[in-house]
């Protein structure tokens, strides 16, 4: 008689660590993740258990004022239905609860929490996949809102080998039928706005124009003075102000602008002697336009020498009247 009250005493914690991993992995299975309060949480996380348990242990009403554990909720909700989905038979033996502040007060101060979200999780004690130090292992969320992925390939790492349900995300039915509101949208306006944008596209004169002004802006510097950082203009020491800076290695940002000006106007005064002046029936007119193109042309580049000679200090030539 004691020999047989002895081994059924023996056995006891056996029946019931199993009998709650059954009873909680039904409900597990039905409302995922289990919503737990003080009673729960210390049933399902006393031992002897021959499962895991992980709690994430949160504030989610408005008056907490816990914005990070309203962000992370969903994913928690995607990590939990994810795990119903691809382990419903129970192989893995984990269960994933929610235990809130409002549910959990008694928790919370057990612990002596200060701060939410954290999540807990909690090894075997009995079975193949005990772990000698059966402590909860404490997941704090110290760089902001993670997803599901992150949370659930901390929570595998903790797990005893063999299959683990990847992420399943819903479809967000939501962002499909604004995505394809959007797309039919633009496909209409294309179909009918087609006659009218086409011929810009092709103008041959609206794409000289951009190249042109993309050559000037990164020719004269533009990209240098991101790189560097360079002031727009200096002090020259005597009170006044330094347009240009001495040197090939340094340069202002009103410089680049003015060496931008002087290319542009380089490059319209030679177009229009090549394709405007020959076009002209008047030949006064073309003889009067031609010496006023080559009096920029010449103007232009006496005072771009004048720079150079700045930017190089050695350079002996110039060409007046700069």
């Amino acid at each position: 008689m004691k020999l047989g009250l002895a081994i059924f005493l023996c056995l006891l914690p056996v029946f019931s660590t199993a009998g709650k991993f059954e009873q909680y992995h039904g409900k597990f299975s039905s409302n995922s993740p289990l919503k737990l309060d003080d009673a729960t949480y210390e049933r399902l996380t006393a031992a002897p258990r021959d499962y895991t348990i992980a709690v994430l242990l949160t504030a989610l009403e408005a008056r907490f004022g816990c914005q990070l554990c309203r962000d992370f909720q969903p994913e928690w909700e995607v990590v939990g239905k994810s795990w119903v989905r691809g382990d419903k038979k129970g192989d893995a033996r984990l269960i994933l609860g929610t235990l809130d502040f409002a549910d959990g007060r008694g928790t919370f101060q057990k612990l002596m929490l200060q701060t939410a979200p954290i999540m807990m999780l909690f090894p075997p004690t009995t079975g193949p996949h005990a772990k000698p130090d059966a402590q909860a292992v404490r997941y704090d969320f110290t760089t902001g809102p993670q997803s599901a992925e992150q949370v659930n390939d901390w929570i595998i790492r903790h797990l005893p080998e063999g299959p683990k349900p990847p992420i399943y995300r819903p479809i967000n039915y939501t962002r499909l039928v604004t995505i394809t509101t959007a797309i039919l949208g633009l496909v209409s306006f294309l179909s009918v706005a087609a006659p009218y944008i086409i011929p810009i596209i092709q103008n041959r004169n609206l794409w000289a124009a951009i190249s042109l002004i993309t050559i000037l802006m990164f020719t004269s510097g533009h990209m240098f003075n991101h790189i560097r950082k360079v002031p727009y203009v200096a002090g020259n020491g005597k009170g006044g102000m330094s347009y240009f800076a001495g040197g090939f290695s340094n340069q202002f940002g009103l410089e680049t602008q003015i060496v931008a000006a002087m290319y542009g106007t380089l490059s319209f005064a030679t177009i229009a002697l090549a394709l405007k002046v020959p076009r002209m029936t008047d030949p006064k007119m073309q003889q009067i336009a031609v010496f006023i193109w080559g009096a920029v042309i010449f103007a232009m580049y006496s005072f771009l020498l004048s720079v150079f000679r700045i930017k190089n200090g050695g350079y002996p030539f110039h060409l007046p009247p700069f």
